[in-house]
C-alpha cells in the first residue's frame, strides 16, 4: 500500500512516471519552481543563438527558402513559431515607432476624409501584428496560384510569409529606428530592403536556382499587397454605402 501511494503519475496525462519524465507525453514528473533563476534560464532560452528568437532571426536572413523548408519537414523545434514571430516583430516596430516617432513607411493611406476604408487601414497601422496575418492570406493565395507546381499546400506557404513578413518588420524598425534617432529619411530604403527580401526569401523557398522563381514571388508579392488595399477599399466602400442608404 505504502508503494502504490510512493508511485508518481503524470499530471498531465495520468499515466505512471518511473523517471524524471513521462514517456508518454514527456511532461516533467516534478515541475521546477519559478525562481530568478528559472527566469533567467527562460531568457537566455529566446535570447541565443542555437534557438529562439535571436536563431530565428539569423538563419532566417541567411538562409531563409532552406530554413522554412527545414522548419515545415524535418524540424519545428529550433525556431520560434511563425505566428508568434510575426507578431513580436510588429510589436516591436511599434514600439519603436511609438518611442522614436518616426514616420510609418509600411502602410499608406489617405486620411484627409473619413471614410471606413481609412478606418480599416488605421486599424492596420495600429496593430500590424494582425494586418500582417491578413495581408499574409492575400499574398499566399497568389503565391499558391503562381507557384501551383510545386507540393506546398496554402497553410504551408502562410507559414513561408509570417516569417518573410516578420524579418521585413524588423528591417523596416532597424531603419525607422536610424530615421527616428537621426533624422536622416531612411525609412523608405527600409521598404524597399523589405520587397527585396521578400522577393529573394520566397524565391529561395521554391527554387533558388531559377530566376523565374524570383520573378514569380514578385509578382505573389506586388499582387498580395494591391489585392489586400483593394479588399480594404472595396469593403470600406460596400460598408458606406450601406450606412448611406
Amino acid at each position: 500500500m505504502d508503494n502504490q501511494n510512493s508511485l508518481n503519475y503524470c499530471k498531465k496525462c495520468e499515466l505512471e512516471i518511473s523517471g524524471n519524465f513521462c514517456t508518454n507525453c514527456g511532461n516533467a514528473a516534478e515541475l521546477r519552481r519559478i525562481d530568478g533563476r528559472y527566469i533567467a534560464n527562460e531568457v537566455t532560452s529566446v535570447l541565443n543563438f542555437d534557438r529562439g528568437i535571436l536563431y530565428t532571426i539569423k538563419e532566417l536572413l541567411i538562409r531563409p527558402g532552406l530554413t522554412v523548408r527545414k522548419f515545415i519537414a524535418e524540424d519545428r523545434n529550433r525556431l520560434v513559431k511563425p505566428v508568434i514571430f510575426i507578431i513580436i516583430s510588429s510589436l516591436l516596430y511599434s514600439v519603436l515607432r511609438g518611442l522614436l516617432k518616426f514616420e510609418d513607411g509600411y502602410v499608406y493611406y489617405d486620411n484627409s476624409t473619413y471614410s471606413t476604408a481609412t478606418v480599416m487601414f488605421e486599424w492596420v497601422q495600429n496593430n500590424y501584428g494582425y494586418g500582417n496575418l491578413i495581408m499574409g492570406v492575400f499574398i499566399a493565395l497568389w503565391t499558391k496560384l503562381l507557384f501551383r507546381k510545386h507540393p506546398y499546400n496554402f497553410y504551408e506557404i502562410l507559414i513561408l510569409l509570417c516569417f518573410v513578413m516578420g524579418i521585413g518588420m524588423i528591417i523596416l524598425a532597424v531603419f525607422g529606428a536610424v530615421q527616428g534617432l537621426t533624422d536622416l529619411k531612411v525609412l523608405q530604403f527600409g521598404g524597399m530592403l523589405f520587397f527585396i527580401y521578400s522577393t529573394w526569401a520566397i524565391g529561395q523557398f521554391f527554387d533558388g536556382k531559377k530566376f523565374a522563381s524570383y520573378l514569380k514571388a514578385f509578382f505573389a508579392y506586388l499582387l498580395g499587397l494591391i489585392t489586400f488595399s483593394i479588399g480594404v477599399l472595396l469593403i470600406g466602400h460596400l460598408i458606406d454605402l450601406f450606412f448611406q442608404m
